[in-house]
């Protein structure tokens, strides 16, 4: 007797519906995908108990007629893939054929639908057909699902608390509203509106909508193109920085991904603008031809391989980092806070992805109006490009804490740390004198002489030729030895040997294939920690005007190598409104 059976398709659904619809979140996105390929314009997304209990989704798309809305239930049923060669041509979100029976075969479905004025109620249980009526209805399409897993108990255990499913949907739709600016997206949990846009095609006005004003204003626009790809979206200033990933959007062809490479790209650009440990939020389109495209690699589609992958990289670290070049601006003392949509305890118990929103009662007070915005912008909010700042002239009052120099000019006062300013100057003149392949050196008094374990002396010959064109007169001296007979003279007197240590465990460190170009920038970043004063250390005046001026002339004046501000600023406004000299 044959032992290998042709598994039942409701059966075959369950397995599909395990990689596609893992939760809430799996459920509304295939949703409104799905409205979105239907040319919806107004999509709203009801939810009761984060989802767990009902999801409803309502748009006004073209709809379906009565053979369409049945067929859509059936396993690799599509309107968006007729042959084989349309996998190489994909401009839709969903292609599969697989959400709406994967859905049905773990839920109840209630779907109506209309198309040519003929409305059409279906509804499904357990993947099996209860109703399949013609019903009166409006435009577009409404599915309500509800009763989530309860034929498969396991999945069922396993779904996260309300506020989790819940703060995983609000994630989804604000990526997906910044993909789809042009669209109208509502979500609502238990009647409260969470997420609201207004659908006016601006990106920047959708920001505003998802984050808030304080957010939107801080934004960059970034835009670019080459041969095979158009980049365009906007990046934050290093003032506003995220703790985690979950800010960085990418979106491909009108598709939210996440793609590693894509990722490091943007985090590298932004690379001694901010701290290692925090992430900027940016939201980018990369628009190219789908042929270049795979997005046939995850079963949720959001993953995806792109050809010519370092072209796109090269385009968006490029750019990105000029754009932060061009544009930074010294963050302000005061900042207004904003109202979290969520408590304490609820971001802690879920990381919430949702930082920093709006309660929708802020929403409803304010709408952006880009042009008015402008106009009521405050003095301290005007932009001060790179070029402009290096002909300010700073004039130093003093010294306060023995570690904030205070200075002055006609639009307020500035704090500056002196360690940070320091360490901004030492790290651009470092990277300079490594970057000059005119390596001027000087011999040393007293040769330094370093000994090291068997592993260590092996890699240091290894990459001795590193050590030589940085211009280091460097030689074996016995076992596991070596002695430095001269150095270049950028390294600061009095700390040769410290030097030369922090350079060799550099070189040991880096396990993994040498990298010149990081490994130039580690040295510059940790030996200009070592060549600047400390904090709690009192210059004189004449030491704090020749800083202020070194500063204004750095490719960067506004950070450290390791991220942290070297200066912010008290502008007029800000002290004449905290002495209330000024009320509004």
């Amino acid at each position: 007797m044959s032992k290998i059976k042709i598994m039942s398709e409701n059966l075959a659904n369950k397995i599909a519906a395990g990689e596609v619809i893992e939760r809430c979140s799996s459920i509304v996105k295939e949703l409104v995908e799905n409205s979105i390929d239907a040319n919806a314009q107004n999509i709203i997304v009801n939810l009761k108990d984060g989802g767990l209990k009902e999801i409803e989704v309502i748009d006004d798309g073209i709809g379906m007629d009565k053979v369409d809305a049945l067929n859509a239930f059936s396993r690799h049923a599509t309107s968006k893939l007729y042959k084989e060669d349309d996998l190489f041509f994909i401009d839709t979100l969903g292609f599969r054929g697989e959400a709406l029976p994967s859905i049905a075969s773990v839920s109840e479905v209630e779907m109506h639908t209309l198309q040519d004025n003929v409305g059409t109620l279906i509804l499904i249980k357990g993947g099996k057909v209860l109703k399949n009526e013609n019903v009166a209805l409006n435009q577009g399409t409404r599915i309500k699902v509800t009763n989530l897993f309860y034929n498969t108990p396991a999945r069922l255990k396993y779904l996260k608390s309300e506020q989790t499913e819940l703060a995983s949907c609000v994630n989804f739709i604000e990526r997906l509203a910044f993909s789809k600016p042009q669209i109208s997206f509502t979500l609502t949990n238990n009647e409260r509106v969470l997420v609201k846009t207004s659908g006016s095609g601006s990106l920047l006005k959708t920001i505003h909508e998802i984050y808030g004003l304080e957010v939107s204003k801080k934004m960059l626009l970034v835009e670019a193109s080459c041969d095979d790809f158009d980049i365009y979206g906007y990046v934050c200033k290093p003032e506003i920085l995220k703790s985690n990933r979950n800010h960085l959007i990418t979106i491909v062809n009108g598709r939210i991904v996440r793609n590693n490479d894509i990722n490091r790209a943007i985090n590298d650009a932004y690379y001694t603008y901010k701290p290692d440990t925090k992430y900027p939020v940016v939201i980018l389109n990369i628009n190219t031809d789908p042929t270049l495209v795979d997005v046939n690699i995850h079963p949720t589609k959001q993953d995806i391989k792109l050809s010519k992958m370092k072209v796109l990289t090269d385009l968006i670290y490029d750019n990105i980092k000029k754009v932060l070049y061009q544009n930074l601006l010294i963050p302000d003392a005061i900042k207004k806070e904003s109202k979290p949509m969520y408590s304490e305890e609820q971001e802690k118990l879920v990381n919430l992805v949702v930082e920093e929103n709006e309660t929708q009662e802020e929403y409803n007070q304010v709408e952006l109006n880009l042009a008015l915005d402008e106009e009521q912008t405050k003095e301290e909010d005007k932009l001060i490009v790179n070029a402009e700042f290096k002909k300010l002239k700073l004039y130093p009052v003093g010294l306060a804490l023995g570690t904030y120099i205070i200075a002055q000019n006609e639009e307020g006062i500035f704090l500056i740390d002196q360690h940070a300013a320091q360490e901004r100057i030492n790290y651009e003149r470092n990277m300079k004198a490594l970057a000059n392949k005119e390596v001027t050196t000087t011999d040393l008094l007293i040769p330094i002489t370093i000994e090291l374990s068997q592993s260590e002396f092996l890699k240091i010959k290894e990459n001795i030729d590193v050590l030589t064109e940085m211009g280091f007169n460097i030689e074996e001296f016995g076992v596991n030895t070596f002695v430095f007979k001269s150095h270049p003279t950028w390294l600061r007197e009095g700390y040769e040997e410290e030097s030369i240590r922090k350079i060799l465990d550099l070189i040991i460190g880096g396990i993994n294939k040498f990298d010149r170009v990081k490994f130039n920038e580690s040295i510059a970043i940790t030996l200009a920690c070592k060549m600047s004063i400390k904090a709690n250390m009192h210059i004189s005046i004449e030491a704090i005007e020749e800083l202020l001026d070194e500063l204004c002339s750095c490719d960067n004046p506004y950070n450290c190598p390791h991220g942290r501000p070297t200066i912010i600023k008290f502008t007029k406004y800000d002290l004449e409104r905290m002495f209330k000299r000024v009320m509004n």
